[in-house]
């Protein structure tokens, strides 16, 4: 039986003559009871595991845009000028973005031991929400 057909009473098919069709065209054991039955679909992981390459560079990719023209590059640029010591200062600067970035990490895998995915996001969505609004308020008092 199609999805878009007519319903029962007005297409004049017999529950019997479905039955049958559905036995001749897809060789299933069906009968009546068990046409009308819904099961609940239930899904045993409803996110598929992301492989360790897409999430690497996922995190990449949002982490070098977020970062291009911050205060942290401009002031490594400004300090590599300044020290004429390039290298000591990609090292320093390196190093300084690693231990953040583990704190980070550290942090958000303590978090996610003790909260639901669900509320870690609502949670940053509030965040970014009320720092968006601090910054929006300062450009509009200081102007």
């Amino acid at each position: 039986m199609k999805l878009d057909s007519a319903p029962l009473e007005i297409s004049g098919i017999s529950p019997s003559e479905i039955e049958l069709e559905l036995k001749d065209s897809n060789d299933f054991n069906f009968n009546s009871a068990q046409c009308l039955e819904v099961q609940p679909v239930v899904a045993d992981n409803p996110r598929k595991q992301e492989s360790p390459l897409v999430i690497f560079g996922t995190t990449f990719i949002t982490i070098f845009l977020a970062e291009i023209g911050d205060k942290t590059q401009l002031s490594t640029l400004l300090m590599s000028a300044e020290s004429h010591s390039p290298w000591v200062v990609f090292i320093g600067s390196a190093v300084a973005l690693i231990t953040t970035s583990l704190l980070g990490v550290l942090l958000g895998s303590w978090i996610a031991s003790r909260l639901s995915p669900k509320t870690v996001e609502k949670s940053a969505g509030v965040m970014l929400l009320l720092i968006s609004l601090m910054l929006f308020w300062d450009v509009f008092i200081s102007h």
